[in-house]
């Protein structure tokens, strides 16, 4: 039976807005001793209003076994964060009680620990000593650590030096190569290249099957389904979800879909652009024009971007969609000028353009659109993710009744299949395949 060697019970962690919790040296508490009767009095009968104060954590409960790789998923100030610095002793929880057995090394934000004018090689020592290692077993390990980061050749440059990917390749090196029971890495992967994110995802992978514990915070849906089993889903301080990765990753992205027809697009938040032209609305149809967000395989699909002109310096621009999985996935793309050679001249203020999809070739599953109005290899206009949201409900490519999902593969067609020699269809003698 597994050993629990995270246990949280009734956590809950409050802020006072536009307080910092400070965390000095050995002068700076001596100053804050000495005049903290002087703060004190200021203060007195003068307590905060509950607008004031924030609770990033409220009420959260969850147990950890040894050797679990746990993601833990949730929008921006959703309270992800929070949890790993109490975890880690960064900050003290305002209720409740956390319970941990073995040693931690967290991985919380880029370069935590390593001191801008030291070289890369005199941080490893110091960021290695922080964590826990001995000398000993930094000098061990050191030559590792440095092949794993990959920056043998900036190795005595100092690190204010580096590049922000640079911070996190040294950083991550040296956590990983703790022998800790339980690592904590939040989010500092997407800073790092596409190669380096999945080393490092491997090394984590590697990490637990040889039972350690990991808690994995990403906004990577697919990093997230493809290191952890379990994900644990935080909304607003609470646990909204806790259980298999796939289950907590679909309520978490349909809960956090724009799923209506007919929504304001203008009003989502920018990947980049919208100063110029911007999209603001895009609805999706049936093939008799009718709005809806529920497909099948083959239907056909019409899309209607709407668009308003803020700059008309801006005269010509094009269409770019996406369709991709909750998870991420692109699964397929269309532009309304692949070659740069047709683009779209608005000749108002405000427009639509409209794309038709003959058939449709998805799978049973939910789908975003990513929407971006571009000059082609140029500039990006506006870039809206998760501008629509839809559902392929049946796929029954060839009438049999039975329905490809994507699980199985998101893209699907029929397709016509002969015998040559070696063996022989049983359909063709009109036999029952399934019969005695």
């Amino acid at each position: 039976m597994s050993e629990t060697v995270i246990r949280v019970e009734n956590l809950s962690k409050q802020y006072r807005i536009g307080v910092k919790e400070r965390y000095g040296c050995l002068r700076d508490s001596l100053v804050q001793g000495l005049t903290a009767p002087f703060r004190r009095l200021r203060r007195f009968g003068q307590k905060p209003s509950p607008d004031e104060m924030i609770w990033a954590l409220k009420d959260v409960s969850l147990e950890v076994q040894q050797g679990e790789v746990v993601g833990i998923i949730g929008r921006n100030g959703a309270g992800k964060s929070t949890l790993l610095k109490v975890l880690s002793r960064i900050t003290e929880p305002t209720e409740g009680e956390v319970r941990i057995r073995g040693r931690v090394a967290s991985l919380l934000e880029v370069g935590t620990g390593f001191h801008p004018e030291l070289t890369g090689r005199e941080n490893i020592f110091l960021n290695g000593a922080i964590l826990g290692m001995s000398r000993k077993e930094i000098e061990c390990k050191f030559d590792d650590i440095v092949a794993f980061s990959e920056i043998e050749k900036l190795i005595d440059t100092p690190v204010k030096r580096y590049s922000s990917g640079m911070y996190v390749r040294l950083a991550f090196s040296v956590a990983a190569h703790l022998e800790s029971e339980i690592l904590l890495v939040d989010e500092v992967l997407a800073v790092g290249d596409a190669a380096f994110q999945k080393k490092c995802l491997g090394n984590m992978g590697e990490v637990a099957k040889g039972g350690r514990t990991v808690l994995f915070v990403s906004h990577n849906m697919g990093a997230v389904r493809g290191l952890c089993k379990r994900a644990i889903w935080l909304d607003n301080g609470q646990l909204r979800m806790d259980g298999i990765v796939a289950d907590s990753i679909a309520a978490y992205l349909t809960a956090s879909s724009f799923i209506d027809q007919g929504v304001n697009v203008e009003q989502m938040p920018r990947v980049t652009g919208g100063r110029d032209i911007r999209l603001t609305r895009l609805e999706l149809l049936n093939g008799s024009a009718q709005p809806t967000r529920h497909f099948r395989y083959g239907d056909a699909m019409i899309m209607r971007f709407y668009f308003r002109v803020l700059n008309t310096g801006h005269r010509y621009f094009a269409i770019e969609w996406v369709i991709s999985t909750l998870t991420g996935d692109r699964v397929l793309y269309a532009s309304s000028s692949p070659q740069g050679a047709v683009l779209i001249k608005p000749t108002d203020s405000s427009g639509c353009i409209e794309c038709r999809i003959p058939h449709l070739p998805l799978a049973v599953g939910t789908y975003r659109v990513n929407c971006l109005l571009s000059l082609p290899h140029q500039e990006r206009i506006d870039e809206v993710e998760g501008a629509a949201t839809f559902e392929v409900l049946t796929c029954d490519v060839c009438g049999t009744g039975f329905n490809v999902d994507h699980r199985l593969a998101f893209v699907t067609t029929c397709t016509h299949w002969s015998v040559f020699s070696g063996a022989k269809s049983l359909f063709d003698d009109h036999e029952d395949p399934f019969g005695p």
